[in-house]
């Protein structure tokens, strides 16, 4: 596996991802009971915004414009941005970005536990250091995400979890085979969790099939969220992503829609094309009916105002 977060950290992919990581959570722990976050492809935990980072430059126009978008933010992107200064408190500027374990320990709290695997050695070395050496909530597991995560930590003691699968995709397509046979897996041990699957658009065509797959699987209910800033029509660059969530806590799906996904679609837009959609693939009331599996809503793009 040679995929180096570190040289993608904060970009318009990451912003997604945490800012609706930060979401899920936050609906997930209004409830006193003790709640599990369990990751599957969890990385180092941190990242410097130098060096490696600064190579791509990818985050100046992620977590960049973010930090620089004034006092007039959605309430979910203000608690990212929140997190964002509290992991670089000090610094004078932004140096550091954390990953979504970091996230995660952040914001869980004291009766939470997180459960983390990753494969690399040296990424396993500097989660651990990062998080699980002071932190007693942490678990590190050097083994495969898609077993340990999806199985073998499958059902969680507290009976309540929140599950990301986030693989970096270098089987390319392929690696949906193995995101679908995995959820089968994890929803037979553990059919009342949470689960949120982050995937990469290039061609909004290529992710349809999956989509398909995801809507047929055995949940009460399910929705996609996804945000380009460019139109997905290269497959040669990353123009967007989106979050699978399966049994999404209440209210998810209309914050997103009517807050903080069309800002960050008009904040974060870089070119024609850009936009975003939050739209079910199941709803609870179809669950009783998989023999019909709601197909994916149109990809038409939702085009941002001009900035």
């Amino acid at each position: 596996m040679n995929y180096r977060h570190h040289f993608h950290a904060g970009n318009h992919a990451d912003v997604l991802k945490h800012v609706a990581l930060l979401e899920l959570l936050r609906l997930l722990t209004a409830k006193d009971k003790p709640l599990a976050y369990i990751e599957s492809h969890a990385g180092a935990g941190g990242y410097a915004l130098g060096d490696e980072a600064d190579r791509t430059g990818e985050w100046r126009d992620g977590i960049g414009r973010i930090m620089a978008a004034g006092d007039a933010v959605p309430p979910a992107v203000r608690r990212y941005i929140d997190a964002m200064r509290g992991w670089n408190a000090g610094e004078g500027s932004l140096r550091r970005y954390p990953g979504s374990p970091g996230l995660a320990a952040d914001a869980l709290r004291s009766q939470d536990r997180l459960r983390l695997c990753e494969t690399q050695a040296e990424v396993v070395a500097e989660l651990k250091r990062r998080l699980a050496d002071h932190d007693p909530r942490v678990t590190v597991f050097a083994r495969d995400g898609y077993h340990q995560a999806l199985s073998a930590l499958l059902p969680p003691p507290e009976r309540r979890a929140l599950v990301l699968v986030d693989p970096p995709y270098e089987a390319q397509l392929a690696e949906f085979d193995h995101i679908i046979a995995a959820l089968r897996e994890g929803l037979r041990r553990f059919a009342t969790g949470t689960y949120a699957i982050w995937y990469p658009i290039k061609l909004a065509s290529s992710v349809a099939a999956f989509l398909r797959r995801a809507a047929a699987l055995p949940v009460k209910s399910s929705l996609t969220v996804e945000l380009w800033v460019r139109a997905t029509d290269s497959p040669l660059r990353l123009n967007g992503s989106g979050l699978v969530v399966l049994n999404p806590p209440w209210r998810f799906d209309q914050e997103a829609a009517t807050s903080w996904l069309p800002w960050l679609s008009r904040t974060l837009a870089d070119g024609r094309g850009a936009g975003w959609r939050c739209q079910w693939l199941r709803r609870e009331a179809d669950a009783d009916a998989l023999e019909r599996p709601v197909p994916p809503p149109a990809t038409t793009p939702k085009p941002s105002r001009k900035r």
